[in-house]
């Protein structure tokens, strides 16, 4: 069975940790402008739009020739979680398409290294595994693992997160992996009925731990440029 599925890039304008985020720059585009342009390389999907409640953003992504959603104020606060940002994008390209959609792909511009190959894989995996009902992107980790990772007690003491594997060399440690932001396909159901975008039963969709960026705070946006740059030029 063929899923009809839908991408939506959420854009508010309101960010903090970068100020106006999603119009900075990351190899020489917007960050809004790579998440548009995996949105429109992907085949397997049959819409996408840019959800957003800032005039600015909307106007550039329309210049992107990319659809919009104006987001209303209420669903564009600090402290908005995503699902009902998703519903509402979700609900409005239904009205318009008069269709229902299958898949929702979450498309976070804060990850701007994703193919429109990475998004088809993810609906082909949805498609072909009827168990899984989310597909989550995901970065394999080596030396940032968890028996690296400490917590502090009193008077600065360090008490490691996985004490029986604390002192493992690397190659001894089992592989963990880290979601990387750059594609979330969730069935709709899992969306709308159990307002989760990671569900119950995710499955993986590996990529290169040399793509990961995440964009969080002006340092982060730094790295994102020169690793953009080096994966634009086939050097990652």
């Amino acid at each position: 069975m063929t899923l009809r599925a839908l991408g939506l890039i959420p854009a508010r304008g309101g960010s903090k940790g970068v100020v106006r985020k999603n119009l900075r720059l990351a190899g020489g585009r917007t960050l809004l402008e790579h998440a548009v342009r995996a949105a429109g390389a992907a085949r397997r999907l049959d819409a996408f739009a840019v959800t957003s409640d800032d005039p600015e953003i909307l106007d550039a992504a329309r210049a992107l020739d990319a659809p919009v959603v104006e987001r209303p104020a209420g669903l564009a606060e600090d402290a908005t979680p995503m699902v009902p940002v998703l519903v509402h994008a979700l609900e409005e390209m239904e009205r318009r398409t008069e269709a229902r959609f299958d898949v929702v792909v979450l498309l976070q511009p804060t990850s701007p290294i994703r193919r429109g190959t990475d998004i088809d894989a993810a609906v082909e995996r949805l498609t072909r595994d009827a168990a899984a009902d989310s597909v989550i992107g995901v970065c394999r980790m080596d030396d940032v693992h968890p028996a690296r990772m400490y917590r502090l007690e009193a008077d600065d003491r360090l008490v490691p997160l996985d004490p029986e594997r604390e002192r493992l060399n690397r190659q001894d440690l089992p592989p963990v992996y880290y979601r990387n932001g750059a594609v979330y396909a969730v069935r709709r159901d899992t969306l709308v009925r159990d307002g989760r975008v990671m569900g119950a039963r995710p499955a993986a969709l590996v990529m290169p731990t040399a793509w990961l960026a995440n964009v969080d705070d002006e340092r982060d946006l730094l790295v994102a440029d020169t690793l953009v740059r080096a994966w634009e030029e086939g050097r990652l």
